[in-house]
């Protein structure tokens, strides 16, 4: 009786862990996509949508059916780069949907003056 009950319980709990293992993959892979749009898109001279571009590319090499249902979002302003990936995790355990959501922001890269940095660098500035 107690191998009837216990049997399916520790099923659940296996594929529960399972579960979380792929929604933590999956995480992991729009880090890296995020990580990776973030340095593109933020580089002198650079674009958003080649943030954008590079971000697609890399989860659609590594994302595969793990990360689904995903979206891309790059923003690049005069001083400022954010990146936002969203999607959904695949589902091991019927019902239960894991979503995903990574959002990085970083600085723009831009030529600066040499003695303007020297002068706020010293306090003079």
């Amino acid at each position: 009786m107690e191998l009837v009950i216990a049997t399916p319980v520790l099923a659940l709990l296996l594929l529960l862990v399972v579960q979380f293992g792929v929604w933590a993959h999956a995480q992991h892979i729009a880090q890296a996509a995020a990580n990776q749009a973030l340095q593109t898109a933020r580089a002198y001279r650079s674009s958003a949508a080649a943030g954008d571009a590079q971000a697609r590319e890399l989860l659609d090499q590594a994302g595969g059916s793990i990360l689904s249902d995903r979206t891309v979002s790059v923003t690049r302003t005069a001083t400022t780069v954010t990146v936002t990936i969203t999607g959904r995790a695949a589902t091991v355990v019927p019902g239960v949907r894991a979503p995903v959501r990574v959002s990085v922001t970083g600085p723009v890269e831009r030529v600066v003056a040499l003695d303007r940095v020297y002068s706020t660098v010293d306090g003079l500035g």
